[in-house]
């Protein structure tokens, strides 16, 4: 997938860039929140996030619970920030269907 599509699909929920505090830059010098800011996010939005490397398929797989424990969501990615990426864009998709 790449961290660019990542971005892509984060921006598409109308994540912003303005407040820069704990985000990385890609080769383009777009701003992307960094693993502990995602964590941060999950963590207000009431999830729990975990993030770990599949050694088997050389991917990260990022997957979140909900404050009860119930599974909620997963992504994988090629690195662990773009899974982290990835699944901030799909947390937040799925907040703004509810």
């Amino acid at each position: 997938m790449g961290l660019n599509l990542a971005l892509d699909e984060l921006r598409a929920t109308g994540w912003s860039d303005l407040d820069s505090a704990g985000c990385a830059y890609d080769t383009d010098g777009r701003a992307y929140p960094t693993v502990a800011r995602v964590r941060q996010e999950f963590a207000a939005a009431g999830f729990e996030l975990e993030i770990r490397r599949i050694d088997q398929y050389s991917c990260y797989r990022a997957s979140w619970r909900d404050n009860a424990g119930a599974d909620s969501g997963a992504v994988v990615g090629y690195n662990e920030a773009e899974a982290a990426v990835y699944a901030l864009a799909q947390l937040r998709r799925t907040l703004a269907a509810v």
